[in-house]
């Protein structure tokens, strides 16, 4: 159960909730709504235990799982297998550790002391539920799409799609009272969302959930909390509202159109009584009429409501790429391994100007490291690539690897812009405007941002480079609709070559890509119609 009071929340000195009060308790299952960079995830990171509230009271009751848009599993965990991370949601991995640790001590010294040492550590084991928690933690698993033979492997070699499930495996794993999940169905192939909509709707606890996903809100939910905040400068509120997400869209239309109703009165009664203190406040006979007028104005002024504002429809044009080769990319026989079988090998593709390469395959087939391999960030154990003429290379990294948490937004465009453009601040900060991140929000450090802004910037920073081949892995991850569409119509319009992951059927099919690798096996073939079909399935 969650209860909280009074909430205040504030990042960058500037209050994102102003005094929040809402309960969730058993069997609720709330969605926690807003546009992107409304402080959704700042709340939720307060709500969670991960970062402090200015003031206000969080009360959590019983076991509590919170899941944040972009967990960050700590690098001395790099060694555990993904079952052990698993089933140390419930401490399984510990017990299992302490016994084998008894036992080995029976076999070096069988005193009853140690005997009876490892009988009750084994009957504890047992009462807890430890024999039967391996079957039921690879049965989430699976549910999440995570091959039997990839829950062996340390979470180092593990893929930043596969550590998110598995982590997110390990908080449902722990059987938790109340489930705080951030983007829940980011990574997840169709199989495995429908597997996660059907556990969310028979879980018995208290569910606050953050998602773009409109399936799972609409199916999953049974109440929505609105974070109120139009803009930068404005105080945040929770609105809260009844009912699934395509119920409350109609309630909150509603209720937009009654506040603009009721501002558009409001401005009126104050525009007649304005008139009348200015017809009659230098008359000193009707001073005190004009005086308790006045007053009347500022009762209203008071309780003045303001009409809501139309969501910003972001206006994202990439620039004119430059002349380059007519081959753009060639790649011959690369092969990736992280110690263990073979990711993929022998891979090899060629891409011309002005070609979309689609790269489709299973989670864990691979598709982010051959992007990162072409971007530079990790070298091939065999085989080699190589880029055309003048051939200028921008990457959009799934897991935001580019962004250094403590620069700011500005200080990560002026990174990217090479010299010789010799771009002004101004410029940096209008195509920032371009992505909804202006204002103060600049000069914000990349860590205080949610994950949609994150996106934003990282879109922003390959438009300073004057690139002519986009690496793209996931680009519409934690964008609201409206975003995602404002990006595929640039991306659309824009004549560079283009190889892209992607799990969004609409954004690949407006892109349309011209060819498609199939990954982990590098089979390529032209794209068409029937592709569309494995987009969500990959």
């Amino acid at each position: 159960m969650l209860q909280v009071k009074d909430l205040c929340v504030e990042i960058g000195g500037k209050l994102v909730v102003n005094g929040a009060s809402f309960a969730v308790m058993p069997r609720d299952k709330v969605g926690l709504v807003g546009r992107n960079g409304a402080g959704k995830t700042t709340l939720f990171k307060v709500l969670g235990g991960a970062n402090e509230a200015k003031s206000g009271v969080i009360n959590r009751k019983g076991g509590f799982g919170y899941l944040p848009q972009d967990p960050r599993i700590a690098g001395s965990f790099d060694s555990r297998t993904a079952i052990s991370h698993i089933l140390s949601g419930r401490g399984i991995d510990e017990d299992i550790i302490r016994i084998e640790k008894l036992r080995i001590a029976i076999e070096e010294n069988s005193s009853d002391a140690n005997v009876a040492k490892f009988a009750k550590a084994e009957e504890l084991f047992s009462l807890k539920g430890g024999y039967a928690s391996d079957s039921e933690a690879r049965a989430i698993a699976a549910g999440l799409g995570l091959k039997p033979d990839r829950l062996s492997l340390a979470l180092g070699v593990l893929s930043g799609g596969e550590r998110r499930r598995v982590e997110l495996a390990r908080i449902l794993f722990s059987g938790s009272d109340t489930l705080l999940l951030d983007e829940p169905t980011n990574h997840l192939d169709i199989d495995a969302k429908t597997w996660m909509l059907d556990f969310l709707r028979v879980y018995k606890g208290a569910l606050l959930v953050i998602s773009h996903d409109l399936e799972l809100l609409d199916e999953a939910i049974t109440r929505v909390l609105h974070l109120d905040r139009p803009d930068e400068d404005s105080e945040g509120s929770v609105v809260e509202y009844r009912g699934t997400y395509t119920q409350y869209l109609v309630s909150r239309e509603a209720d937009e159109a009654r506040q603009a109703k009721k501002a558009t009165q409001q401005s009126k009664e104050i525009d007649r009584l304005q008139r009348v203190v200015d017809r009659f406040g230098a008359k000193a006979s009707k001073a005190a009429m004009a005086h308790s007028i006045e007053k009347r104005i500022g009762r209203i002024e008071e309780t003045r409501v303001h009409a809501a504002r139309g969501a910003r429809v972001l206006k994202v044009r990439f620039p004119e790429p430059p002349h380059c080769g007519e081959t753009v990319l060639t790649v011959d026989g690369l092969r990736k391994t992280f110690g263990g079988p073979d990711i993929f090998h022998d891979v090899s593709f060629d891409l011309g100007r002005g070609e979309r390469l689609l790269v489709l395959g299973l989670n864990g087939a691979g598709k982010t490291s051959l992007l990162r391999i072409l971007a530079g960030e990790v070298k091939p154990d065999n085989g080699e690539f190589k880029f055309g003429y003048n051939v200028q290379v921008g990457y959009y990294a799934q897991e935001h690897d580019n962004l250094v948490p403590q620069r700011s937004l500005v200080e990560h465009m002026r990174d990217q812009a090479p010299v010789s453009l010799g771009l002004t601040e101004t410029q940096l900060r209008g195509m920032l405007g371009m992505f909804g991140l202006s204002g103060d929000k600049v000069y914000q450090e990349s860590a205080t941002l949610s994950g949609g802004e994150k996106t934003k910037l990282a879109l922003a920073m390959m438009m300073v480079g004057k690139n002519n081949l986009l690496l793209l892995d996931e680009p519409t991850n934690n964008l609201d609709p409206s975003s995602r569409q404002s990006v595929a119509d640039a991306l659309s319009n824009w004549e560079g070559a283009i190889v892209l992951v992607s799990h969004d059927a609409e954004f690949v099919e407006q892109l349309a890509p011209t060819k498609v690798l199939l990954m982990p096996d590098g089979q390529e073939d032209y794209f068409n119609e029937s592709w569309l079909e494995l987009v969500t399935l990959a």
